[in-house]
């Protein structure tokens, strides 16, 4: 058995979001973009879905988005560390400038699609396999008239929908995903390999354009710049 639908959710707004740093597995809150950003696509995604299990990183961010969404839906938040953003070692927390600045071959590396493990970075497959593993464990305790929805990061996210549509690691043709959006994923009829389809990627609210990141105020519509694993 597996689940009938499975939501793969990036988590709100951060500071580093906004200040384009790389987060990693660094344990930052949503700023007040963010939690407005969470509430916003709760709401719309309630609109389209009904959760009936929410798992979410351990990380704070993530779990303060699935909190959003689990107050809406009436449905408990599970954590499970495994679909927790890649880890990025010595980078953590600093801007694509300072990186640049300080390791120049190895962010070469990086922005080319190589894996900049010499800094401590998990390699995008480490990354695959532990988040695919957790997403189809939770799925095959699940029925097919149930929805998953699984809060996780953007690294994290684009590395587990390429592993789950059998795609190698190494594949760039996922493009990065926004704050508070989500994939949707279904099962595959019958035996068919890839065991899953990728029916949609980057939902969010219909109002989620330029302006996503200026905030219910719309005081800016110039979307903040993002350090994150290249498309």
């Amino acid at each position: 058995m597996s689940v009938g639908r499975l939501l793969l959710w990036r988590h709100g707004r951060t500071e580093y979001n906004a200040t384009a740093r790389l987060q990693g597995q660094v344990d930052i809150p949503l700023d007040d973009v963010g939690r407005w950003q969470a509430r916003t696509a709760a709401a719309a995604m309630l609109a389209r879905h009904t959760p009936t299990r929410i798992v979410s990183s351990d990380l704070d961010r993530a779990r303060e988005t699935a909190q959003a969404l689990g107050r809406m839906a009436g449905v408990v938040v599970e954590v499970d560390a495994r679909v927790r953003e890649r880890g990025f070692g010595e980078w953590e927390g600093l801007s694509g400038a300072e990186i640049a600045e300080r390791w120049p071959e190895d962010y070469a590396l990086w922005r080319a699609g190589g894996e900049p493990t010499r800094v401590g970075a998990e390699t995008r497959q480490v990354v695959a396999r532990r988040t695919a593993e957790a997403i189809t464990e939770l799925s095959r305790a699940m029925s097919r008239d149930e929805t998953l929805v699984v809060v996780s990061h953007g690294a994290a996210i684009s590395s587990a929908v390429g592993e789950l549509l059998g795609m190698p690691a190494a594949w760039r043709g996922m493009a990065g995903m926004h704050n508070a959006h989500w994939a949707e994923v279904v099962p595959s009829s019958g035996d068919v390999l890839p065991a899953w389809r990728l029916v949609a990627y980057n939902l969010g609210p219909t109002d989620a354009s330029t302006d996503w990141n200026a905030g219910p105020d719309r005081a800016d519509d110039e979307q903040a710049g993002s350090t994150r694993d290249p498309d």
